[in-house]
């Protein structure tokens, strides 16, 4: 039977190992942690965004400059396929008022307990604590509890993430292995980042609270959606979808009436203020809750005294910020194997017989159910065509 080693435990392997094994592989699972997908569920617990229910241009888009090799990943496995294949796996879904897809328990871990006894059944070998040091000639090169071991797949999918969440996985130390075979590596940078702040002391009673119904823009990138404000900075999904933009040296700009225009915000500014101080006018004429107010007067103060100025400024409003956020606490990162380095199967043009998935491929996009999606559709495209390279490659001649 032919063997076949995937290397990272997270949504892309997992994938890849379940339709390697259902063509007839004999596949084994090789993680470094004690237990598989743990960023898989990290991702679950404030709510496992699967996918997104959206027009299919509008889905690809959000992969950018990737959406041209991913996009017959995609095509194939879309987001209704990932939502039958949650089903399938006992799991329902529910599609939220944004299009984002959750499994009905929210949670990632029963859908993870049902995919990996899924796996079990398909006779699926899973090896804990199996840490990749490479290769060894032309073997692959294990440290385990047991000391070091070597394997000689006929086929190996490496699927071991990208380079935040270090403790979860996530390392990003594969890029020198790949490098010192000549495989070459796109530097990592963070991506769906929070941004660094750093807050006068009166932003302090503010922690902890978000800045709801208002809109984001960092250069050519838009966002319309919640952000925290903590102690480090902002954080959540209106931030990170813009910070690509602020990544590449774009301004940041924060739109707290993203509904009114400009006109509009300067008529109720025109209301009789009376005795009220400019911030009490800001909530009564505007709606503004105290934290947004506090932080336009933190990256405004002194406010302009003229209303279309000033209605001009609550419409963007510069976000002073030192940068993103460190790359290991972010949700994902860009860089990784460039595609121009793998066939149209995702195979290592210059290792046949080692593909690659998930992560470590040089993409990104936002959060919003597209991560986890693309994990899962190139995990798959790389397993059905190790599959499919496997069956129609001779073995080598034994020695």
């Amino acid at each position: 039977m032919t063997h076949a080693v995937v290397i990272g435990a997270g949504p892309a392997g997992l994938m890849a190992a379940e339709v390697m094994a259902q063509a007839g592989l004999q596949v084994t699972i090789c993680e470094a942690k004690p237990s598989v997908g743990r960023k898989f569920l990290m991702a679950g617990k404030s709510g496992l965004n699967l996918t997104k229910s959206e027009a299919a241009t509008a889905f690809s888009e959000a992969f950018a400059e990737a959406r041209g090799p991913l996009a017959p990943m995609l095509d194939t496995f879309d987001a209704q396929a990932v939502q039958a294949w949650a089903r399938e796996l006992g799991q329902e879904v529910f599609t939220g008022s944004t299009g984002r897809v959750f499994p009905v328990a929210m949670k990632a871990s029963p859908l993870l307990r049902a995919w990996l006894g899924r796996l079990g059944a398909l006779g699926v070998q899973v090896n804990t604590r199996w840490h990749w040091q490479g290769w060894d000639a032309d073997a692959l090169l294990f440290e385990t509890p047991q000391g070091p071991q070597m394997v000689r797949p006929d086929v190996t999918v490496l699927a071991l993430g990208g380079a935040s969440w270090a403790r979860l996985g996530s390392t990003g130390e594969w890029a020198e292995v790949l490098q010192a075979r000549g495989i070459g590596v796109a530097p990592f940078a963070a991506a769906n980042a929070g941004i660094a702040v750093d807050w006068s002391v009166h932003m302090k009673k503010h922690f902890g609270t978000p800045l709801k119904g208002v809109a984001w823009s960092a250069g050519p990138y838009a966002s319309r959606g919640e952000a925290t404000l903590s102690a480090r900075g902002l954080e959540g999904g209106g931030i990170y979808s813009v910070s690509r933009g602020v990544r590449e040296g774009h301004s940041l700009h924060l739109d707290l009436l993203p509904d009114l225009s400009v006109p509009e915000v300067t008529a109720r500014l025109s209301k009789p203020r009376g005795k009220a101080s400019l911030n009490n006018h800001l909530r009564k004429v505007l709606g503004l809750p105290p934290q947004q107010i506090a932080l336009l007067q933190e990256m405004a103060r002194p406010l302009p005294d003229g209303l279309r100025a000033l209605a001009r400024l609550i419409k963007a409003v510069p976000i002073a910020h030192t940068g993103l956020r460190p790359m290991d606490e972010a949700i994902s990162t860009a860089g990784g194997i460039p595609f121009s380095a793998l066939n149209d199967g995702l195979m290592l043009r210059d290792m046949p017989g080692v593909f690659a998935a998930g992560e470590m491929l040089d993409w990104e996009a936002p959060t919003g159910g597209y991560l986890i999606t693309a994990c899962l559709a190139t995990g798959r495209w790389a397993g059905l065509n190790a599959a499919q390279w496997a069956a129609t490659t001779p073995a080598p001649a034994p020695p």
